[in-house]
């Protein structure tokens, strides 16, 4: 099965294609991609997210290097955990998206159990920012996870985010949103950490995904952990 280049986000990537040049789809409509060809770590991502033109380069099946095990969720956020996390920590990756800004926003959430189980989480926010879906989904993070949690980490890409809830930087708008967040991630004891998005960060990617399936849908789902 060929190997057909597309943007994601920006970013060049090489997608699993059949002859035609249509993308190879899963029941999810997802895709195996790989952001190096000598990168035998596979990624998936929405079709709907990758751009394709006439003109993309189609390559052979041997352009990009055999599919390593991909880790599952709990081992790839252990993984990216910062030294001296507590083994029992719960791990959040949280993502904003908005379509125009302001313009309709979602939030996504991904959280891993101690136990090494993942739960996922949405919100439709309507008319909001980026900035404002970025930071209801660090508060969301924190109020779906358990009570009991012994320690918290949340992964975020938002620069924002972090410098006005842990760097002490003004917040010149929503400093409602700042302040009750703020309180949160103090009273939690949580410790926020920048990853970089759309570098191929798996479960930094998975909640872009559900922040953007927040506005597709216009829904709201709260992970079953919080039930």
């Amino acid at each position: 099965m060929p190997w057909i280049e597309a943007m994601l986000r920006g970013q060049r990537v090489f997608a699993r294609a059949h002859a035609d040049r249509s993308l190879a789809t899963d029941a999810e409509n997802r895709v195996e991609i790989r952001y190096k060809p000598g990168d035998g770590r596979a990624y998936r991502a929405a079709a709907r997210n990758l751009v394709i033109t006439e003109s993309t380069a189609v390559h052979p099946d041997d352009w990009c290097a055999p599919a390593d095990a991909v880790a599952e969720p709990a081992a790839r956020a252990k993984k990216l955990q910062p030294h001296g996390v507590p083994a029992d920590a719960w791990t959040a990756y949280t993502d904003g998206a908005c379509s125009g800004n302001p313009g309709p926003a979602g939030s996504g959430v991904v959280l891993i159990s101690p136990d090494g189980k993942s739960h996922e989480g949405i919100e439709y926010l309507g008319e909001a920012t980026n900035n404002i879906a970025e930071l209801t989904g660090i508060l969301r993070a924190l109020e779906w996870i358990p009570d009991d949690a012994r320690a918290i980490v949340v992964h975020t890409d938002s620069q924002y985010a972090i410098g006005v809830l842990q760097k002490g930087w003004k917040a010149k708008s929503n400093q409602e949103l700042v302040a009750r967040t703020k309180r949160i991630v103090a009273d939690r004891g949580a410790r926020l950490v920048y990853v970089p998005g759309h570098q191929g960060v798996p479960l930094n990617e998975r909640a872009d995904e559900l922040a953007r399936e927040a506005i597709r849908t216009r829904t709201t789902r709260k992970p079953r952990v919080a039930e």
